[in-house]
């Protein structure tokens, strides 16, 4: 692997964070198989925003709407 600077004088510790951080996204994106469905996790999870059920529509379910004044 080859890691080119194109602006600025990092320093050394700089450029080692940097590479460090590379190559943590490297190991992280290469442990995953491409095969394997990714787990969701509980923030995009539908059910946890509708924790209800909506009313179904029934011959009366005019008078559960909003209209306006």
């Amino acid at each position: 692997m080859n890691i080119k600077v194109v602006r600025g004088n990092p320093t050394p510790e700089e450029l080692a964070a940097a590479l460090a951080v590379v190559r943590a996204r490297a190991v992280a994106a290469s442990s995953t198989t491409p095969g394997t469905p990714r787990t969701r996790d509980a923030w995009s999870d539908p059910s946890r925003i509708a924790t209800h059920h909506v009313p179904q529509p029934s011959p009366t379910s005019w008078t559960r709407t909003y209209w306006p004044s």
